[in-house]
């Protein structure tokens, strides 16, 4: 199994909305390297989901549902998508903050790369920030 990291702005795709539509097409992803971490993502990876720009925070846990096919939302084939749904909602959001005050997370994509919006994360990261938010 692997672990990621998704981005999304909750103003355009937020938690709540993967929960109330039960899965989604992770579409639109415009980057190269983060293309190349959705076309890795293998069925039941589980995927941290982040909030970004305003709230800045882990509140939830995704699985891969289906793993890469070609992004419907543009006629270029080179661009990828993935299905998540959504697993559990973290008891309390992890915070970029926390994150950056864990010496053992110094190192995470998050913090290195602050701009991919999809990233793969060692298991030891996803379970510091899974301890973190339960």
């Amino acid at each position: 199994m692997q672990y990621w990291l998704v981005k999304s702005e909750p103003e355009a795709y937020s938690w709540a909305d993967l929960v109330k539509d039960g899965k989604t097409s992770w579409t639109g992803v415009r980057n190269f390297q983060a293309r190349n971490n959705l076309a890795q993502m293998k069925k039941d990876d589980l995927v941290l989901f982040y909030h970004s720009v305003s709230e800045k925070s882990v509140v939830g846990i995704a699985r891969v549902a289906n793993e890469a096919y070609p992004d419907n939302t543009t006629d270029d084939t080179r661009w990828q998508a993935v299905d998540l749904a959504p697993n559990h909602a973290f008891k309390k959001a992890v915070t970029l903050e926390q994150i950056k005050k864990e010496n053992r997370l110094e190192n995470i994509a998050l913090l290195k790369q602050s701009r991919l919006s999809v990233m793969p994360l060692k298991p030891e990261e996803f379970e510091i920030i899974l301890g973190l938010g339960n």
